[in-house]
C-alpha cells in the first residue's frame, strides 16, 4: 500500500523514467498527485445514435465493429487505419491515426463507446480519431487533465487512478463542525469523486467540498500573516491635526478621502501600527489622503517618508507637497539617485538629527546608511512596482512603524480583501468635482489621415499628445504590432515631420527615461511614443490626447491606466483607441472602454473577461497559486471560506488546537514558496 509521501515513482506503471515528466510538473510524491486536478470533464454517459444529432456534434455513440482495421501507409511515418462500425441504425466510418496500438485492439463484432466529432451527410457518418473504449469500461465520466509533453491526460488518469485503489482512506483535515455547518462531503470522497465521478452531481460536491478548502486555507494564511505583522507599537499619535490640515488645500476633499484620512489616524492612534492600503482610481487624491496623515505625524512629533517609484514621480510629490506645506514649518527633503553626493551627506546627517520632517525619494531612501532620528510613518506610492523587500526595508527604518501603501491599480472590489488580505484596505471611490471625463473613440487605421490632422490641430493650439504602441521593437512575431521604435521614426518623417516627437521604452536607461519624461512634462517634446512605461506616473496637464495602437493588445486594466495619464488639466481631453482586429470579443472589451470610466467597474470587467490568473499578470501581487479555486468564478464559496476563517481565529488564534493542525499544515504547504 501507498501512503500520501510516498515517491511516485513507486507506484506502479511510473519507474524512474516517467516520475521525471510527473516531477517537471512539481509532482513528487502521493499527496502531490491526488491534488492534480482535471481541467475539464468529457461525458460519456449520455449516448446516442448519429440519427439524433447534428454535423459537428461533439458525442458519446454505443456502437459494434463491423468491419475489420484496414492500414493505409500515406508515407513514412504516418499511417491511417480504417474500419467501421453500427449503431444499429447507421454505418459510421473510422478514422484512426497513427495509432497502432488502439487499431490493434479492436476486434470485430464487439461493442465500443466512440467519444469524438461527427460528421454527417443525408447518407454517410463518419468519425475522425474518435477515443475508442470498451463497452464495459467506457461509459462513465473522463477527467481530462491539463497534459505536458510526453504526458498525456490518459497516462496521469492511470497513475491517478492506480495510487488511488493503492491509497487508504485520505486523512480527513477539515473539523466535522466546519463539514456540517457549510455541508461538506469528506476530503477522502471528493478527492476520489473528483478524479473518477459518476456524474456532475458528484463533479459538483467534490469540486464545492476542495474549493472550500483551497480558499480557507488560503483566507486562514493572509489573516494569521495579518496578525503576525501585530505586535504593539512604541509609535502613539496622541493628536489628530485634521482640522488644521484642511485649510492648507486649495480645494475641498472628497468625502472619499476625509473617511480615508480619518481611517488612517485612527490606526495610527491605536496601539498596533496602521498597515494599510489606500486604493484610489487614477485622479482620486491620494496624495492629499497621504499629505493629511503625514501633516498628523509630523505635528505628533514623527519624521515620515514617502517612496515612489521613479525619480520622476518622486520630484513630482515632492513639488506638490511642498505646495501645500509652504505655509508651514515642516521640512522637506528630497533624494534620489540624481541627488548630489554633497546633498546626500547633508540630507542624512540631517535625518539623523531629526531637522528633515519628511523625506521623498525612490529606492535610495531604503539604502542602509539611510537613518531617521524618530521615524513614525513611511509611506510606498504604486506598492505594486516595488518587490516586497523593498517595501519590508522602509518598514524596518522604524520600530513597529505605521505603513501606508498606495495603489491606482483598481483591484475588483470582490478581490481586495484576497489579494491585500494581510492590509486593511481605504478606498477612494470618488473623484474630485474638477475632474473632467476624458472622451473615449474606438477607430480603425482608416482614421489614421483624420486622427493625425486632429494631434497637429491640438498641438498648434500648445496642447500635447502620447501615442502608445504596444511593442518596444518589430520582431518576426510582430510584423503586424505597432513598434514604438520604428512607429515613431516613421511619424517623425511623415505625419508629424517638424514636430517635437520623442520616445519612450522600457529598454532604455532609467537616467534617459527621467530625461525624455521631463522633457515632455516641460512641453519640450510635444508628441510622444512610447510603451506602458508611461501607464503610472507623471502628471502633464497640458496632456489632452492620448493614442493608443493594437489597442486589443492590452487588457482593459492597463488601457484604463494609461488613459488616466491625460485629462489632468482643465483642457477637454480624449482617448482612441486604434485596432484593426476583426475579433467581436475584442472589440467588445474596447466598447466597454467607451462605455465606463470607472476603474473599479472596468476592473471587474476585465477580470470577468480574463480571469484571475492573465488579471494579476506575473503574480506581482505574491499569491500562492491556486490548484482547483478560481476566485472569480468560486465568489460564493470564498465568502464561506471568509467567515469560516475569521470564526475559527476567532476561537483558536494560534491555530493550536488539534481539530485544526490539519489547516496549520495546509497553510505551510501553501505559504512555504511565498517570499513575505
Amino acid at each position: 500500500m501507498l501512503n500520501l509521501e510516498s515517491d511516485i515513482k513507486f507506484i506502479k506503471g511510473v519507474g524512474a523514467k516517467r516520475a521525471e515528466l510527473f516531477y517537471k510538473l512539481g509532482i513528487f510524491c502521493v499527496d502531490a498527485l491526488i491534488h492534480f486536478y482535471p481541467r475539464k470533464y468529457e461525458d460519456w454517459t449520455q449516448t446516442k445514435t448519429v440519427s439524433e444529432v447534428n454535423n459537428g456534434d461533439n458525442i458519446s455513440i454505443k456502437a459494434t465493429m463491423i468491419t475489420p482495421v484496414k492500414e493505409h501507409m500515406i508515407r513514412r511515418g504516418m499511417t491511417l487505419y480504417k474500419c467501421r462500425f453500427s449503431d444499429g441504425d447507421n454505418i459510421i466510418n473510422v478514422t484512426i491515426f497513427n495509432n497502432t496500438y488502439l487499431a490493434q485492439s479492436l476486434r470485430i463484432y464487439e461493442d465500443y463507446i466512440l467519444f469524438g466529432k461527427i460528421e454527417k451527410n443525408l447518407t454517410t457518418a463518419a468519425m475522425s480519431s474518435p477515443k475508442i473504449e470498451k463497452i464495459d469500461t467506457g461509459i462513465r465520466v473522463h477527467p481530462i487533465y491539463p497534459a505536458s509533453g510526453k504526458l498525456t491526460s490518459n497516462m496521469i488518469a492511470k497513475v491517478i487512478k492506480t495510487a488511488l485503489d493503492n491509497l487508504d482512506t485520505i486523512p480527513e483535515t477539515l473539523d466535522i463542525g466546519i463539514r456540517k455547518k457549510y455541508n461538506l462531503i469528506s476530503l477522502d470522497k471528493a478527492v476520489r469523486s473528483i478524479h473518477s465521478p459518476e456524474n456532475e452531481s458528484e463533479i459538483y460536491e467534490a469540486r464545492k467540498r476542495l474549493i472550500f478548502e483551497e480558499l480557507l486555507t488560503l483566507q486562514l494564511g493572509l489573516l494569521k500573516l495579518k496578525s503576525n505583522k501585530k505586535s504593539k507599537t512604541s509609535i502613539h499619535i496622541t493628536k489628530d491635526y485634521t482640522d488644521e490640515f484642511l485649510p492648507l488645500l486649495p480645494y475641498a476633499l472628497t468625502n472619499a478621502q476625509q473617511r480615508a484620512i480619518s481611517e488612517c489616524i485612527t490606526d495610527m492612534q491605536g496601539v498596533y501600527p496602521m498597515n494599510r492600503l489606500l486604493q484610489g482610481d487614477v485622479g482620486s487624491g491620494k496624495t492629499a489622503v497621504a499629505s493629511g496623515i503625514i501633516y498628523t505625524a509630523v505635528k505628533n512629533g514623527y519624521q515620515c517618508a514617502l517612496m515612489a517609484p521613479t525619480e520622476i514621480l518622486a520630484q513630482q510629490h515632492f513639488e506638490s507637497i511642498s505646495k501645500t506645506f509652504r505655509n508651514t514649518n515642516i521640512k522637506i527633503r528630497l533624494l534620489t539617485g540624481a541627488t548630489k553626493a554633497a546633498e546626500k551627506r547633508e540630507i542624512k546627517s540631517q535625518l539623523m538629527e531629526g531637522t528633515i520632517d519628511l523625506l521623498i525619494g525612490t529606492h535610495a531612501i531604503i539604502q542602509n546608511d539611510v537613518a531617521f532620528k524618530n521615524a513614525g510613518l513611511m509611506i510606498t506610492d504604486e506598492q505594486h512596482r516595488f518587490g516586497v523587500k523593498q517595501r519590508a526595508a522602509l518598514a524596518d527604518k522604524g520600530e513597529d512603524i505605521h505603513t501606508l501603501v498606495m495603489s491606482a491599480t483598481p483591484i475588483p472590489r470582490t478581490l481586495g480583501l484576497i489579494i491585500y488580505g494581510d492590509l486593511d484596505i481605504s478606498i477612494l471611490d470618488e473623484l474630485p468635482p474638477n475632474r473632467q471625463e476624458i472622451r473615449t473613440d474606438v477607430v480603425d487605421s482608416r482614421y489614421n489621415n483624420r486622427l493625425y490632422k486632429f494631434i497637429k490641430d491640438a498641438v498648434n493650439r500648445g496642447e500635447q499628445c502620447y501615442i502608445i504602441c504596444p511593442m518596444v521593437e518589430e520582431t518576426e512575431e510582430s510584423v503586424n504590432l505597432k513598434s514604438a521604435e520604428q512607429f515613431a521614426e516613421e511619424l517623425s518623417q511623415t505625419a508629424f515631420r517638424g514636430y517635437n516627437l520623442g520616445l519612450l521604452h522600457g529598454k532604455m536607461k532609467a537616467k534617459e527615461k527621467d530625461a525624455v519624461m521631463k522633457a515632455f512634462a516641460d512641453g519640450d517634446v510635444q508628441i510622444l511614443v512610447s510603451t506602458t512605461v508611461v501607464e503610472v506616473g507623471v502628471d502633464v496637464p497640458n496632456a489632452t490626447i492620448m493614442v493608443i495602437e493594437n489597442a486589443e493588445r492590452f487588457g482593459l486594466s492597463q488601457l484604463h491606466q494609461l488613459r488616466g495619464r491625460i485629462g489632468r488639466g482643465s483642457k477637454k481631453s480624449y482617448c482612441v483607441l486604434v485596432s484593426d482586429s476583426k475579433s467581436e470579443n475584442a472589440r467588445n472589451r474596447l466598447m466597454t472602454m467607451k462605455k465606463y470610466s470607472d476603474g473599479f467597474k472596468i476592473a471587474d470587467e476585465d477580470l470577468k473577461n480574463r480571469g484571475p490568473g492573465d488579471f494579476f499578470g506575473e503574480r506581482q501581487h505574491g499569491l500562492p497559486n491556486l490548484k482547483i479555486a478560481d476566485m472569480l468564478e468560486d465568489i460564493d464559496i470564498l465568502h464561506m471560506a471568509q467567515n469560516c476563517a475569521k470564526e475559527i481565529l476567532a476561537e483558536d488564534n494560534n491555530l493550536d488546537a488539534d481539530k485544526n493542525k490539519h489547516l496549520c499544515e495546509n497553510i505551510t504547504k501553501m505559504f512555504r514558496t511565498i517570499n513575505y
